[in-house]
């Protein structure tokens, strides 16, 4: 019998681990992924800082002669002071491995910061453009700095290409100008923060680029309506997460609503089909909301719960066209199960309803074609028949720029109400048809915020989970009590206007576009509300899956306590004549045995020999008298053989000693068996 040293398991599991890319990996991305503040996402967990409101700005111009002759891969600008920090600007004049110019932020002296420093900076870099200062080009961020991530940027701020060209005039003279302009937050520890003690409520852990899930996930969630119907949705016992989204998503939901701690998603995403790398990759939220909902509505069919997404989620509109010189009129019903709202030219959420019920005229050369009267004159235009108890509004955030060829984020200010009352004005986004005595006054449940660009950024949600005054913040990992005006007068977007602290020469304010600001807005019908935050209780929830979820917690904290007893204990495989004469000839392997194939226990430290003797002949049938350890030597070629068995005094050791030995004769080529 053979009992060799076994190396103790240290990996931790995989539901507690959050994915973070590593440097190398982002290196290896599609350029189109590096345009943005790299790497693409601020990660935040419960080990960061909560932004407050104390902040300290400053504008630093660095004039750069001979620009193009720097025979340098990246050049550092002088140190400046903001907010007491002292702050550089880094430049790759060629492109970090990329035919772009690249530019970040980066902290001057991180090399000396103490373990565990941040600090929170919303910042903007430019290259100014020395014939026509408004043509300069300038690119926003924030990010909370520490000693992983002390430089954050752009590596693809604008192509080399345009920047050499001197008729463009960002080069002249061989001299480049850029500007860095940077606000520096104070900020307040959160390393003990406790989301379900201080809410009530727990995060989603961030898998590496989900935050945009994560914000969609809570505000479902957070729809008692939505969340009993997913309950309520038939699984089984011999259903697997990873492979079935309804019992991916109950499970989710449960924890939710039962754990201490933040929730995974990974069992989730793998039953989307998605790998690692998607993770990684932003994706779409009104997309992911309507994939999602349109699976989980195909799963209900012919279910107790069968046209519960429509029932929360779709109304109605009618587009049509009417002549306005001879009686003809087309129409055409359509659902919905979101709007999608414009931001660019609107002030508030009022004035995008008016342009998306706005009459066109067909006249001139644009003249409707009908089918009995030829060529007319007409009106064309939408109303609504009626709108859902949830009313989902994606705010168009995002807009191409043919003049510029290229995507933009538009910051412009835009409100929206606590309060949503779309029969206004005699009910003019109503069609003729629609249900007058329905009170279309809604109340806002959820605001989902985009911080960020438009080639990256970050994701979070308040919500009012009761519709009461209280807001919530669900920021991935951590949840944190806001009032309203954080919910929703600073979501609004627009410029803020801050004051210098060490103004110099320059006494104009800075003026700072809002990076942050509401892209998806969820508002719950008053005359429903009752209905959709309904209260739900434990028999709601099938007992397969209250079953499936205990042991998985029971196992999770078995593992838990495995872990932090481990330095007690030492992982013992046994080889038996059996599994020696089983393996020749059967298994290619070079190695008298393969001990992947062998039985293993685990085995107190402090047990001795002779005792391990008792528990393998309880475990194995094997008398202690037919029992023999041996010492096994390691051979040139790296395989092992038996060179001695135990002396009777070695059996009285410890399995801790024995260890200690057989590390000494490991210098001499022994090895413990």
């Amino acid at each position: 019998m053979v009992v060799p040293r076994a190396p103790e398991q240290t990996q931790q599991d995989q539901d507690e681990e959050m994915l973070v890319p590593h440097q190398d990996a982002i290196e290896g991305l599609q350029k189109d992924v590096l345009e943005g503040p790299q790497p693409m996402e601020e990660f935040a967990s419960a080990v960061e800082n909560q932004i407050i409101p104390d902040t300290s700005t400053s504008r630093f111009t660095w004039y750069i002669e001979n620009f193009s002759k720097r025979n340098v891969r990246k050049h550092y600008s002088d140190d400046f002071t903001v907010g007491g920090y002292k702050w550089r600007v880094l430049v790759f004049p060629r492109g970090n491995n990329v035919d772009y110019l690249s530019m970040y932020l980066d902290v001057a002296d991180s090399n000396l910061m103490p373990p565990g420093w941040s600090r929170n900076a919303q910042f903007s870099l430019a290259v100014v453009n020395q014939l026509d200062s408004k043509a300069s080009l300038r690119k926003e961020a924030t990010h909370q700095f520490n000693s992983r991530e002390s430089d954050w940027g752009f590596t693809s701020f604008m192509p080399l290409l345009d920047l050499y060209d001197s008729s463009k005039g960002y080069v002249v003279n061989d001299k480049c100008i850029i500007e860095a302009e940077v606000a520096v937050r104070k900020t307040l520890d959160f390393w003990n923060y406790d989301s379900k003690r201080m809410t009530g409520y727990v995060g989603l852990k961030n898998q590496g680029a989900t935050c945009y899930m994560n914000s969609l996930l809570q505000t479902l969630y957070h729809i008692p309506y939505f969340r009993k119907a997913v309950y309520h949705m038939p699984t089984t016992e011999n259903d697997t997460p990873s492979g079935n989204i309804p019992l991916a998503l109950q499970s989710l939901f449960y924890k939710l609503q039962h754990s201490d701690n933040s929730v995974a998603t990974k069992e989730l995403t793998k039953s989307f089909g998605w790998d690692s790398y998607d993770s990684f990759m932003q994706h779409d939220v009104q997309e992911l909301n309507r994939v999602l909902c349109e699976k989980l509505e195909n799963k209900m069919k012919g279910t107790t719960v069968e046209g519960a997404i429509q029932k929360l989620f779709e109304g109605h509109h009618m587009n049509y066209i009417e002549c306005i010189n001879v009686e003809s009129k087309s129409t055409r019903k359509e659902s919905f199960y979101d709007l999608a709202l414009d931001v660019k030219g609107c002030s508030d959420v009022y004035a995008s309803f008016d342009k998306y019920v706005a009459v066109e005229r067909l006249e001139g050369d644009n003249k409707y074609q009908s089918e009995e009267h030829g060529l007319q004159d007409a009106k064309k235009g939408m109303l609504f028949i009626d709108f859902p108890p949830v009313l989902q509004l994606q705010l168009k955030r995002f807009e191409y720029d043919f003049v510029r060829d290229t995507m933009l984020k538009i910051n412009d200010r835009y409100e929206f109400p606590l309060q949503l009352d779309l029969d206004r004005d005699d009910g003019k986004y109503l069609s003729p048809d629609a249900d007058r005595s329905v009170r279309n006054l809604y109340t806002l449940h959820s605001v989902l915020v985009h911080s960020g660009g438009v080639h990256g950024g970050h994701y979070y949600a308040f919500i009012r989970p009761k519709l009461s005054d209280q807001w919530y913040k669900f920021e991935d990992e951590r949840v944190t009590k806001e009032d309203m005006k954080r919910a929703l007068e600073e979501q609004y977007g627009g410029e803020e206007e801050l004051p210098h602290t060490n103004p110099g020469l320059d006494t104009a304010p800075l003026r700072f576009t809002k990076h942050s600001n509401a892209y998806m807005l969820v508002y719950i019908r008053e005359s429903d509300k009752d209905n959709i935050i309904c209260d739900l209780d434990d028999e709601d929830i099938s007992e397969h899956l209250k079953v499936r979820l205990r042991k998985e917690h029971e196992e999770k904290e078995y593992k838990k306590k495995e872990k932090a007893e481990a330095h007690m204990f030492t992982a013992l495989k046994v080889a038996r004549d059996f599994d020696i004469k089983e393996q020749i000839g059967r298994h290619m392997h070079f190695d008298l045995v393969d001990f992947d194939r062998v039985n293993s226990f685990r085995a107190p430290k402090n047990m001795s020999i002779n005792e391990v003797k008792e528990e393998l002949s309880k475990e194995f049938g094997i008398p202690v008298e037919c029992q023999r350890f041996w010492v096994w030597a390691k051979r040139q070629n790296c395989t092992y053989r038996p060179s001695r068995p135990l002396t009777s005094q070695e059996e009285t050791s410890t399995v801790s000693a024995l260890q200690s030995m057989n590390l000494l004769e490991l210098r001499d080529g022994l090895a413990l068996a």
